[in-house]
C-alpha cells in the first residue's frame, strides 16, 4: 500500500482546459497555431504570479502547480528543474465521466515530465449510475496500480455534483446539498473508491463548512493503515470569503496539509490582462498577491489547532 503525502502542500492549479479556453477567449476546439500560442501565454503569466509569490513565501518543496500537457509543457519542465512540486492532469477535459486524456498511452505521457504527482479529476456521485461508476473505478485502479508499481503519488480530485434526486430533495438548494448531503455522499465515494483499489496519497476534497466533516472525511482516507494519507482544499471558484472560510475550517484538522486554489487566485487578472485592462506586470502581482494569501490564511488557522 501507498505510504502517502503529508507534507505542506500549496498547490496553484491551473489544469483547465475546455472551460478555461470557452470562457476566457471564447475559442472552440481545433485551436489554431495563434489562439494555442495566447492559451499557454497566458498561462505563462499564471505561473509568474506563482514564482513571484513564492521567491520569500514558502520553501520550495511545499509550493507547486497543476498544470496540464496541453497548454502547460514548458511550465512543467521549469517548475520541475527549479525544484517545486509538479502535478499534471491525466483526465480528459471535459467529460463528465473519466478517461485517460492519452487513452492506453497515459504513463508515457505521465514519464515524459516525471511530476511529483499524476492527479485526476473524478466526478463520482455513488447516488449516480452504478455502470459508470463500475466503469470509472476500474480505469482509476489501472492508475492507482501504476502510480504504486512506479512509486509515484497519486492526487485525487474528489467531486460529487449532485443528482436531479439529490438536489429535489433539498429544494433545489444547491447550498442546502453541499451543507446536508455532500459531506455523507463524499464520505461513501471516498470508500467505494478505496474499497475499488484506488489509493491515493492525496485527496483534493471540495470546501467543507463544518470540522467535523473535514475530521470524518481525513479518518476515512486514513482508515486501515492509510495513515499518511493527506487532504487540501480546492476551491472551486468561489469567491474569496468562501475560500478563506473553508481553508480555516480545514486547516484546524490534522490530516488536512493544504490547498488547490485556482479559478479564484488567476481568472480575474488573467481575464482583466487579456482584455487589455491591466498590465501583464498587475496581473502577475494579483495572481501573487491571491496565491499568498491562502497560504496566510491556511498557516494563520493552523496556528489555532487545538
Amino acid at each position: 500500500m501507498q505510504t502517502g503525502y503529508d507534507k505542506a502542500l500549496y498547490i496553484l492549479p491551473f489544469d483547465h482546459r475546455n472551460s478555461y479556453v470557452k470562457s476566457m477567449f471564447h475559442y472552440t476546439y481545433p485551436l489554431n497555431t495563434e489562439q494555442q500560442a495566447k492559451v499557454e501565454d497566458s498561462k505563462q503569466v499564471i505561473y509568474q504570479g506563482f514564482l513571484q509569490a513564492v521567491t520569500d513565501k514558502v520553501a520550495k518543496e511545499n509550493a507547486g502547480v497543476l498544470v496540464d500537457e496541453e497548454f502547460g509543457t514548458e511550465i512543467l519542465r521549469d517548475a520541475r528543474k527549479q525544484g517545486y512540486v509538479t502535478a499534471v492532469s491525466v483526465e480528459k477535459s471535459g467529460s463528465n465521466e473519466f478517461h485517460f486524456e492519452y487513452g492506453d498511452q497515459f504513463a508515457e505521457h505521465i514519464e515524459t515530465f516525471d511530476p511529483t504527482f499524476a492527479k485526476v479529476l473524478v466526478r463520482y456521485n455513488p447516488g449516480d449510475d452504478a455502470q459508470m461508476n463500475r466503469r470509472q473505478t476500474e480505469r482509476l485502479k489501472t492508475l492507482s496500480d501504476y502510480c504504486r508499481n512506479a512509486s509515484r503519488w497519486l492526487m485525487f480530485e474528489l467531486l460529487v455534483p449532485a443528482t436531479d434526486d439529490q438536489l429535489k430533495s433539498v429544494q433545489g438548494d444547491k447550498d442546502a446539498y453541499d451543507s446536508k448531503l455532500r459531506p455523507q455522499l463524499m464520505l461513501d465515494a471516498i470508500r467505494a473508491l478505496q474499497d475499488g483499489g484506488v489509493e491515493p496519497a492525496v485527496w483534493k476534497i471540495e470546501g467543507l463548512d463544518k470540522r467535523e466533516d473535514c475530521e470524518r472525511i481525513v479518518a476515512l482516507a486514513r482508515r486501515d493503515g492509510r495513515d499518511h494519507v493527506s487532504c487540501i482544499v480546492l476551491g472551486r471558484g468561489a469567491d474569496d470569503k468562501k475560500v478563506v472560510g473553508w481553508l480555516q475550517t480545514a486547516a484546524g484538522v490534522d490530516g488536512y496539509i493544504g490547498f488547490a486554489v485556482g479559478r479564484t487566485s488567476f481568472f480575474g487578472a488573467v481575464s482583466d490582462y487579456e482584455s487589455k485592462k491591466v498590465s501583464r506586470e498587475e496581473a502577475v502581482r494579483r495572481i501573487a498577491t491571491q496565491y499568498a494569501g491562502w497560504i496566510d490564511s491556511f498557516e494563520q488557522a493552523q496556528t489555532k489547532r487545538t
